[in-house]
């Protein structure tokens, strides 16, 4: 899964999370009511899907702050 998460034997429900994830970090102009909507057909409540969001904001948040900071990355951390 650390490799390539999409070739991995998840279950439906956490697929759509990961693929929301990546959407959310790589795209989040692109992101819209359907991304929400596929979340709750797999599943997923509204807060369920707010912490998703939470979560994922944070990450790019802490990942921005160390990046301008000139944070290097944890020698037991594989690239």
């Amino acid at each position: 899964m650390e490799q390539d998460w999409t070739t991995a034997p998840l279950s439906p429900k956490r697929a759509a999370m990961l693929t929301f994830a990546v959407k959310l970090t790589r795209t989040p102009a692109e992101m819209n009511d359907a991304d929400v909507e596929a979340l709750r057909s797999a599943g997923f409540s509204d807060r369920d899907i707010l912490d998703i969001v939470e979560v994922v904001g944070y990450y790019a948040y802490a990942n921005r702050i160390a990046d301008g900071l000139g944070i290097e990355i944890e020698s037991w951390n594989p690239d």
